[in-house]
């Protein structure tokens, strides 16, 4: 009787830890599984599996990288590509944050003013850029204007969201103990919307660089989309591959530092 007792509480405690364990062999693939990726297309690549000429060996995509890397080539046309998106990024995220905070706070104004938002936000702003580079010429400033409205709509959807989220009773109770607008706007709306916020930050760092990618094709003569455009032009594949893994590597750390950054200002929204 002991005996089948023991092999019962032997077969339950490996019922009880094969959830952890299959946890446990999931996470192991996860972090192998880009590995495994490279490791089929180097030798898919090798065997002519697949042509060479549009999917190069990584191993041929790593040899060019390193050479960028050492001659400081690619670091320019990096920096070209963060000083754009950087400027257009506060340029649209302030005023997106500043009037969804408004919006979500005041019916009148999100009455008046939300069909006008409503009606441009669809508009692609890729098919707006030759008017803006027409106003605003083939520089810099037509790249930091694109951005820009594609920024701002995010944060004005996500932060007005997040505002009309906030309970009611708490502008209820901020009313009758007699705070301000102004209070009420920083005290209650403003940390209430915060999660949201974040959530338009990370979702406009990914929209920033897929804008300024199509903006540099047209546009440019610097920066990573530049280069992605001229390396297709020339046909070297290799260095086009090495622009994609670039651009989408800033656009990676980007949203990886604005995730640590609402870790430490908005410690009460779930991650």
């Amino acid at each position: 009787m002991s005996l089948v007792t023991a092999k019962l509480t032997e077969e339950q405690i490996r019922e009880l830890k094969a959830p952890a364990q299959r946890e446990r062999l999931f996470r192991t693939i996860s972090y192998f599984s880009p590995i495994l990726l490279l490791l089929l297309w180097e030798v898919a690549s090798q065997l002519n599996v697949i042509d060479r000429r549009f999917f190069p060996p990584p191993s041929a995509i790593a040899g060019t990288f390193w050479q960028m890397i050492t001659s400081f080539e690619i670091f320019d046309h990096i920096g070209a590509t963060l000083r754009r998106v950087s400027v257009g990024y506060v340029m649209g995220a302030i005023p997106g944050i500043l009037l969804g905070l408004v919006l979500g706070l005041s019916q009148p104004a999100r009455r008046v003013l939300g069909p006008i938002f409503a009606a441009l936000y669809p508009v692609p702003k890729i098919a707006i850029l030759p008017l803006i580079l027409l106003i605003f010429g083939v520089g810099d400033p037509s790249k930091f204007v694109v951005i820009a409205i594609g920024v701002f709509f995010l944060l004005l959807y996500n932060t007005m969201g997040g505002v009309m989220q906030t309970p009611q009773i708490y502008l209820d109770v901020a009313k009758n103990a007699g705070a301000t607008r102004l209070q009420t706007f920083f005290r209650i709306a403003l940390p209430s919307a915060l999660p949201n916020i974040f959530t338009g930050l990370r979702l406009a760092a990914g929209s920033s660089y897929i804008i300024i990618a199509a903006a540099e094709f047209l546009g440019a003569r610097s920066g990573v989309g530049f280069f992605i455009w001229a390396s297709w032009q020339t046909f070297a594949v290799s260095r086009m591959f090495v622009g994609i893994v670039v651009i989408s590597a800033l656009g990676y750390f980007t949203i990886l530092a604005l995730e640590l950054i609402e870790r430490k200002l908005v410690p009460w929204a779930k991650h």
